[in-house]
């Protein structure tokens, strides 16, 4: 029997994994000990996501494990010895990792090993999926040759038109706490690949998103965007005039690329895993999709401090997956993404104000 091992499963990206591979025929164990919480309050709460998984999915397993656990991991990885393991789980604010270092570097870095060792050890053989960041490039991005226009940065160096590749360095730039804890379980990924021959990959997301994502301001630009629009909270702009711009994929299609990847797995590869050129936008075309949506016009303050470390123009060049995994494609536009996160969050909204 197929089983699939997915860490976060409580998350925007885990609960999609778990659904689309339930679909498959696999048993779906799933690992989360709701941090969101902890990291973010009451509006990061994964609990309403776990319940849906366990009422809609009659092969979910559910595992109240918190991955720095050593002992635990190992000892789950070997009760259950999965046909594929999809690592999703992490400390994903930048600004937050300043303020609890340890924890970030815990979650992220050191949990990423204890479930590539406990996996060595179980099930070498069994697909290895971690949910990495476009962030381990810092801001490598900033040093490329940009035009602004009149609702966003887009690159002005031809080598860059289809947007970023792996090769791009990811030295000598500024990651933030969180990015270099996320370099260093990138690394170590790959280096289980590589080393020890196991068949592992880095994804190094762009913004994944979807309805399901519990959407905060801290992370989840999207998700939180829309949610300010449809309560009328004013959203702040911090830096580069609001036309800073990311690529943005729906979770669908992100379950979609790893589900590929275990039919037909590599050992030690990285992938820039985003929506690409066509699915990008600055923050301010986003508030106009969003308001096209939902019919609220979007409150917005500006402040002149960008983020340490963040992307002024980020979009992902999607020619290597696409060569790898030709039958693989985008299936979601930014359109349809962002109509599913108004729908959701209007649905939300209502059901807590009938509570």
């Amino acid at each position: 029997m197929k089983t699939l091992l997915v860490t976060g499963s409580s998350g925007l990206i885990g609960s999609e994994v778990c659904i689309y591979f339930a679909e498959q025929g696999y048993v779906v164990h799933g690992i989360d000990n709701n941090q969101r919480a902890v990291f973010f309050g009451p509006s990061g709460d994964t609990r309403w996501n776990q319940k849906r998984l366990s009422a809609v999915l009659s092969s979910f397993h559910h595992h109240e494990i918190d991955i720095r656990d050593r002992q635990g991991i190992c000892d789950l990885l070997f009760q259950i010895r999965p046909t594929a393991i999809i690592h999703t789980a992490a400390q994903p604010s930048h600004d937050l990792a300043a303020r609890i270092p340890f924890d970030d570097f815990d979650i992220n870095a050191v949990g990423t090993l204890n479930l590539l060792e406990a996996a060595r050890q179980a099930c070498p053989e069994s697909p290895f999926i971690h949910m990495s960041t476009n962030k381990v490039y810092g801001d490598a991005p900033n040093r490329i040759a940009l035009r602004e226009l009149d609702t966003r940065y887009d690159y002005d160096d031809p080598a860059y038109e289809r947007g970023i590749p792996e090769t791009l360095t990811i030295d000598q730039s500024k990651h933030s706490l969180f990015g270099a804890s996320k370099v260093a379980a990138d690394i170590v990924v790959q280096e289980y690949g590589r080393y020890f021959g196991m068949p592992t990959c880095c994804l190094r997301g762009g913004c994944l998103t979807g309805p399901h994502h519990s959407g905060v301001a801290l992370h989840g630009f999207l998700s939180y965007l829309v949610k300010c629009n449809l309560e009328g909270r004013t959203y702040t702009v911090f830096g580069y005039k609001g036309k800073q711009v990311r690529d943005n994929i729906h979770a669908c299609d992100v379950a979609r690329f790893m589900w590929a990847f275990v039919q037909f797995p590599r050992c030690g590869e990285v992938y820039n895993l985003g929506g690409g050129k066509d699915n990008s936008c600055s923050i301010l075309e986003a508030f106009d999709i969003a308001a096209r949506y939902s019919g609220k016009k979007m409150r917005h303050t500006y402040s002149d401090q960008h983020r340490e470390g963040d992307h002024i123009c980020y979009y992902s060049d999607l020619r290597k997956m696409k060569a790898h995994y030709p039958h693989w494609t985008i299936t979601k536009s930014l359109d349809d993404t962002i109509g599913e996160i108004v729908s959701s969050w209007q649905a939300r909204i209502k059901k807590r104000a009938q509570a």
